[in-house]
């Protein structure tokens, strides 16, 4: 619901209009009735916020502490809202009068029912105003630019979290609105999505809401251990009952297996790894057999991650039944040990899931803006979600020649842009140092054949695209088939360069190292900028001048001696 604006003159039109009514006639249309009502709430609506926001209306007789943060509020108005308050505050009337009371949200709320700071003064706002607000957005999108921020994991537990704060604290007519909007996420959001929805159902005894949720994660394809794990026991029974109902289920999964696989399983809820190495080399189902991988790296501590994966009894590239490899479980846990854990052992970082999504994208699809730019104080724990997001691109970065490409992917994701822009930005270098080299390279690679990517809007990557040269009439299939053309042959292009001309790709390796986050092309310009700037600019052009001439010059002995080594072992001419 759009926020109400209120025009300063309104309120004395409408008050000037009804005076000189009332003068002629004694008699108010019910109109202008109608409309001085509107006004007058709009008004009070208004002057309530500045109770809550503003500094000088600060005659607050308690606070709520969310996430260590105190809230200033008005237990008289709280009171008249809502009756958990009333009665919270019932209590304590006696002992209040003297003190300021203090109440810590956590303490109050049950353990389910988890409320962040931004929810709960989200909530204050509509008790304080009685108008719904738009979403603060650094909590209720993520960070990935190419999302619509319709049913992405913030906005939904954003939602979630208002959902437990209207029902526990006793808003009837949010939890009604609220509820709409999580039936509306069901259908178009993941599966494992899904499952906090599930939860805050069947926690606020939400009964059409939960029956919803319970269809939706029987039909999927979602891992019945998983479930047990994440769900009430009632409701994953009923989720098994559905699904013993279709042939699929029966014919795939036979009570024998079903029993070997849940012994591996609970050995690792157990970490106890000597048992499951004794299970894997008893029983006739491999650790891949039963996703095991899988599923160590969203439940097991990261320690014990580490020794499966030193076992060497299973492939950190192994995709389960849903096309999901073991990166891509670990990038949704948010768990920087376990990540690089994987990606010792050879995890794939560029391996895409079925609906196209990488590692990358599924992190950045899980993380909030306010997570990922929080700046912590030093000795401080920092954001997990963005190490996760930096080693992961960094990883992407570093192997751009290791590229999967999407099976059914209906868009583009953000980290196949980036791999994109990474390999136009190294090409577009090499034809400015090497010419030569670069346009032979790109003969071999057959680049001329392919359109040039000159990105989309990325502000989380700083890089701006050309949004003239997007096809309106091309379909995101079509799209992403087109450059996925061009992104091999800019990496058939870097290969080549990388194999007959090394000292060269060495110079532009340590170039898009350092540089990878800036216009390397644009500061080649030395005559733009301010003083300062053009200084600089000078300084990394010499820089990088001399190392172009190095690499030309090893390059171009490499070449004679690969000749004179070739000429000598030639056979003499008769």
């Amino acid at each position: 619901m759009a926020t109400l604006t209120e025009p300063s003159s309104s309120l004395s039109f409408t008050s000037s209009h009804v005076s000189n009514v009332s003068t002629g006639s004694n008699h108010i249309s019910s109109s202008s009735s109608s409309n001085l009502e509107v006004i007058s709430l709009t008004k009070l609506s208004s002057n309530l916020e500045q109770l809550l926001s503003s500094p000088d209306c600060d005659y607050t007789d308690a606070e709520i502490i969310i996430d260590g943060v105190p809230v200033g509020v008005h237990r008289c108005i709280l009171a008249a809202r809502s009756k958990f308050f009333q009665e919270l505050f019932k209590k304590d009337k006696k002992s209040s009068k003297i003190e300021r009371p203090k109440y810590h949200l956590k303490e109050v709320l049950p353990p389910y029912g988890a409320v962040g700071h931004e929810a709960f003064v989200y909530f204050l706002s509509y008790i304080y105003t009685g108008r719904l607000k738009p979403f603060p957005s650094e909590v209720s999108t993520c960070v990935d630019s190419v999302c619509a921020h319709d049913s992405c994991r913030p906005a939904i537990d954003f939602v979630i979290e208002l959902m437990y704060a209207s029902s526990i604290l006793q808003v009837p007519e949010l939890v009604s609105s609220f509820q709409r909007r999580l039936c509306n996420f069901v259908e178009k959001s993941l599966v494992e999505n899904v499952i906090p929805i599930l939860l805050v159902a069947f926690h606020c005894n939400m009964t059409q809401l939960l029956d919803q949720c319970i269809e939706r994660v029987a039909r999927s394809d979602l891992y019945r251990f998983c479930i047990e794990k994440m769900v009430p026991l009632e409701v994953a029974e009923r989720i098994k009952q559905i699904r013993l109902k279709s042939p699929q289920e029966e014919k795939e999964n036979t009570p024998k297996m079903l029993e070997r696989v849940g012994k591996i399983l609970k050995a690792l809820d157990s970490d106890d790894v000597e048992l499951v190495k004794l299970l894997l080399t008893e029983s006739d189902i491999t650790l891949d057999e039963a996703n095991g991988l899988h599923y160590s790296v969203v439940y097991s501590d990261p320690k014990v991650v580490a020794e499966i994966l030193t076992l060497g009894l299973g492939d950190v590239n192994h995709r389960n039944s849903r096309g999901y490899t073991v990166l891509h479980f670990a990038a949704m846990r948010k768990e920087p040990s376990i990540i690089i854990s994987l990606l010792k052992e050879g995890a794939n970082a560029s391996s895409f899931t079925s609906d196209g999504r990488s590692a990358v994208n599924i992190c950045r699809r899980l993380t909030n803006p306010k997570d990922y730019h929080r700046k912590t104080a030093k000795g401080r724990e920092s954001s997990k979600a963005r190490l996760c997001i930096d080693l992961l691109e960094r990883e992407v970065r570093r192997n751009p020649m290791v590229a999967d490409t999407p099976m059914c992917s209906l868009s583009m994701p953000e980290d196949l842009q980036m791999r994109l822009l990474y390999l136009e930005k190294r090409v577009g270098l090499a034809q400015l140092f090497f010419p030569t080299e670069a346009n032979v390279a790109m003969d071999i690679g057959n680049v001329e054949g392919t359109s040039e990517f000159t990105g989309f809007p990325l502000p989380s990557s700083g890089l701006a695209g050309n949004l003239n040269q997007v096809d309106l009439n091309e379909t995101p299939h079509m799209q992403t088939k087109r450059l996925l053309t061009r992104m091999e042959a800019l990496m058939k292009t870097v290969e080549t360069g990388r194999r007959y001309f090394p000292y060269g790709s060495e110079v532009l390796d340590k170039y898009m190292e350092e540089y990878i986050d800036d216009d390397i092309l644009d500061d080649l310009h030395i005559e733009k900028g301010s003083p300062q700037e053009r200084r600089l600019k000078r300084m990394r052009y010499r820089e990088l001048k001399d190392d172009v001439q190095k690499a030309y010059s090893k390059d171009k002995e490499s070449k004679i001696a690969r000749s004179c080594l070739s000429a000598s072992s030639s056979p003499s001419p008769l």
